[in-house]
């Protein structure tokens, strides 16, 4: 059977695999759940089965290529501008593919999971994009996996609507939608629902980033074209230009298999890892074809530097993390550079999400989250960003405003070359903010760690908390910067060591608070917090354990 035919699936097997034409199989392992013939018909296994013949090698050898330049870093060699790459850098003469139909104007993109309803709330938000998230913002149980591809699939073909519980329906309404891009999962993230059989008969959990990619592309990327827009998608995670080549190898490959024309296939990539942000041009050199442009993926690079540095001296500690704002030298540096990068190869560069949401019952909140995000978003696009995200539909209005007046009817900036910008090695690594950390800072960290991992265990991704959307990456941070001050010794503002014990009695004391509720998930959550943010290994995701342990139906 060729992965390229669409047919009906028939109803599925106990185990439902399918055999690539190479002789490997791709089982699905977990138990059946409603709707899943619609996804997981055996032209699209097999479609995914054929990635990972091609691509699941290459996969593991940039995992692998991750962990030796982390150990560099982590023994003292900073990273810097490849000399191997200088040419590349140096050549003024190549530029990224034109903007792709519906890419042209991303003045506004709105980001959230992917489960029906917030489908329906973000194409009828009047943003221009929508970010549809796999990654960050969803809990990737195996229901909300499968019920994304669904939304989607639905959603292209203007056939979703969604009734709640309690009768509420929620429909798409708006007269112009946004264009949809696809955030499949990180390449360190597998899915162990789908267990993958090479030829000579090793098998393992299937990657994730080639399950979410592979569904998606296999049903959608035709039913796009022939809509008008296409198959686009958000790169999170990336941490070289291999890495990006990897994914560029894999576009070409879809595009062959579907029979699309080279270059339908356009991603954004998220400079949202310390090493990317030494390789901007390189990553838009490699995906040139099929580049969409760069995002500033704040909330994760900041974690990437506590990450990259936990075990080194103090001038790499960095305060409570609401010091760490957008404006202090190395987050300026490198938004500056990402937008001077991108207008050079003729990209858009697209800023980040500020994570302060307004509550329809509370105006007080409302008016701070509002005039917070109108100051990020007048920033960015006074900046140079030819686009920028929220999290809410109301705050939509807020950044067309700021972006509006900067950009008038044209659908970018990206003529404005920002030749004023000169970013170094050294600026990018500035992250003296000279602010201590507090024990409000200390206790900020557990509170918004232990909530959002109990909001993650009930297959919530992208959750509110004290007025602000809080995510992996936003829960990467807090529970990482425990971490570091306790390994580093660090001393609070008011003389008081962070050690692992007064750090676990604080624990204690936030749960000896909690206000419990009968099915809520804070003990799991607990112990998942001690085990990432407590213990003397640091774990590299915190979701990586919290999957495998929680998260997984069936093995």
């Amino acid at each position: 059977m060729s992965p390229t035919q669409t047919t009906t699936a028939p109803p599925f097997t106990e185990t439902r695999e399918q055999t690539a034409t190479v002789g490997s199989r791709l089982e699905v392992i977990a138990r059946p759940i409603a709707g899943e013939d619609r996804i997981l018909t055996p032209d699209a296994i097999a479609f995914v089965a054929h990635l990972h013949d091609r691509f699941a090698g290459a996969r593991h050898d940039r995992l692998a290529d991750r962990q030796r330049k982390r150990y560099e870093i982590g023994n003292g060699r900073d990273p810097q501008f490849r000399d191997d790459t200088r040419h590349i850098r140096e050549d003024e003469s190549w530029r990224v593919a034109p903007p792709a139909p519906g890419l042209e104007d991303r003045r506004v993109e709105i980001t959230g999971p992917v489960g029906p309803k917030m489908t329906v709330n973000a194409l009828n938000s009047g943003a221009h994009v929508w970010l549809a998230d796999f990654e960050d913002a969803t809990s990737p149980t195996w229901h909300n996996i499968i019920g994304g591809q669904r939304s989607l699939f639905d959603a292209i073909r203007d056939r979703l609507d969604f009734t709640t519980p309690e009768g509420r329906e929620y429909r798409v309404t708006a007269e112009r939608t946004p264009t949809i891009i696809m955030r499949p999962r990180g390449w360190h993230l597998v899915e162990k629902h789908l267990r993958y059989t090479d030829r000579s008969g090793r098998s393992g959990a299937a990657s994730a980033s080639l399950v979410d990619f592979g569904l998606y592309a296999f049903h959608n990327a035709r039913e796009l074209v022939s809509r008008g827009r296409g198959p686009y998608f958000y790169l999170p995670k990336i941490e070289s230009s291999e890495e990006a080549k990897l994914w560029d190898d894999i576009f070409t490959d879809t595009e062959e298999q579907l029979g699309l024309p080279h270059g339908t296939i356009r991603a954004t990539v998220l400079i949202e890892t310390l090493p990317a942000a030494f390789e901007m041009e390189e990553i838009l050199y490699v995906l040139r074809d099929h580049c969409a442009g760069l995002n500033a993926g704040r909330w994760d690079y900041i974690f990437s530097i506590v990450k990259n540095y936990r075990g080194r001296g103090a001038r790499f500690v960095l305060p409570d993390r609401s010091e760490v704002t957008m404006t202090v030298p190395f987050m300026r540096a490198y938004t500056e550079l990402l937008v001077q990068t991108c207008h050079r190869r003729g990209a858009h560069a697209i800023g980040g999400m500020s994570a302060f949401i307004p509550n329809r019952r509370d105006p007080e909140v409302t008016h701070h989250a509002e005039e917070q995000v109108r100051a990020d978003k007048q920033r960015e696009a006074g900046d140079g960003f030819d686009g920028t995200w929220v999290a809410h539909p109301d705050l939509v209005p807020i950044a067309r405003a700021e972006f509006d007046a900067v950009l008038g009817i044209e659908p970018h900036q990206i003529s404005r070359q920002r030749d004023d910008v000169h970013v170094t090695a050294e600026q990018l690594l500035d992250v003296r903010i000279g602010r201590d950390v507090t024990e409000t800072g200390v206790r900020d960290n557990i509170a918004i760690g232990i909530r959002y991992i109990e909001s993650w265990l009930r297959g919530i991704g992208a959750a509110a908390i004290d007025h602000m959307m809080e995510d992996a990456a936003t829960a990467e941070i807090s529970r990482s910067q425990i971490w570091q001050w306790i390994q580093q010794g660090q001393v609070t503002a008011d003389g008081t060591s962070v050690t692992r014990e007064w750090v676990s009695g604080l624990v204690d004391e936030f749960m000896g608070r909690l206000e419990r509720t009968r099915g809520d998930r804070f003990d799991d959550a607990v112990a998942v917090f001690r085990e990432v943010a407590l213990a003397d290994t640091f774990a590299n995701f915190l979701t990586v354990p919290a999957y495998s342990r929680y998260l997984v139906d069936a093995e």
